[in-house]
């Protein structure tokens, strides 16, 4: 009999560095991760099959309609998707499994799973989360600006997630999140 295992959504504005905490919970080993798929270029070092799976537009749609995707979503003119088969496979062997995913992917994954869990992470602040879109040094000022006036939008919806937590830092996010899912499998 596998152990009970949870789907969590992990959802926060760009910046928030959800992508670092997540990282840290699966070389716990608290985790496996979902890796979305996108039509966005990679940025920087990013490797398809690691950050994401890279698709043109047209593989994407074809893949939604073949019901391919627990949820997807438009976001900055991109398409990014959550695929469906390694997240049930998963789940079906008793391993928690991270979506990484933003606010109205949570909202279909919560509408198909109600059972999932979400936690939205918070900057410490928004002058914090501006200072770290602006050191990525990956958009330009009119994107950064769409991006913080989105996070102001996403973060009003917090109230929507089991849980809230700030992401001071990596280690003590990473621990705050664990213990979600340390009591969350108890139940």
């Amino acid at each position: 009999m596998n152990k009970k295992a949870v789907l969590v959504v992990i959802s926060g504005p760009a910046g928030t560095g959800k992508g670092t905490v997540v990282k840290e919970l699966v070389s716990r080993g608290a985790a496996e991760i979902s890796i979305s798929a996108t039509t966005r270029a990679p940025r920087g070092q990013e490797q398809n099959g690691i950050e994401y799976h890279f698709l043109t537009k047209e593989k994407f749609e074809s893949m939604i309609a073949e019901d391919g995707f627990l949820e997807y979503a438009q976001y900055c003119g991109n398409y990014y998707g959550s695929p469906k088969a390694p997240v049930d496979k998963w789940l079906s062997e008793g391993k928690n499994v991270i979506l990484e995913i933003e606010v109205e992917g949570y909202k279909k994954i919560r509408a198909k799973r109600p059972d999932c869990i979400g936690v939205f992470i918070m900057p410490p602040s928004v002058e914090e989360l501006e200072k770290r879109l602006r050191g990525r040094n990956t958009e330009t000022e009119e994107q950064i600006q769409k991006r913080l006036a989105r996070a102001n939008e996403e973060m009003q919806l917090s109230e929507l997630y089991n849980y809230v937590v700030v992401n001071d830092t990596v280690q003590e996010c990473a621990d705050r999140i664990e213990d979600i899912f340390k009591k969350e499998t108890s139940n």
